[in-house]
């Protein structure tokens, strides 16, 4: 397994709990999916252009909510993870979590 996917041994609840957390990520990520086909009904039945925008909006926002949601995962899982075992590993996790932040404002 590569370092990003790497999880120390966890309780099973606690894996239990990542995998419920998993599955509402995975139902979020396919209501937005529907969304986007709905994005290309809308354009290829040539709807007026604000309401394709407006629908593009909740597109991104619910995009976002399941990025910080990731986000919210990696840093009490991945992260503390790696400080708990290595304060340079850890170093590193916050590094990589602040580019990905980053990246995600500059979206």
């Amino acid at each position: 397994m590569s370092e990003h996917h790497h999880h120390a041994a966890v309780s099973v609840s606690d894996n239990d709990e990542r995998a419920v957390a998993r599955g509402k990520r995975l139902r979020r990520l396919r209501l937005i999916e529907g969304q986007v086909r709905g994005l290309q009904r809308m354009v290829d039945e040539d709807q007026y252009c604000i309401d394709i925008l407006t629908q593009i909006t909740a597109v991104r926002k619910a995009l976002d909510a399941v990025a910080v949601d990731l986000l919210e995962d990696h840093l009490a899982h991945c992260v503390l993870e790696a400080a708990a075992q290595d304060e340079e590993a850890g170093k590193d996790k916050v590094e990589e979590a602040t580019l990905a932040i980053s990246r995600l404002l500059r979206s």
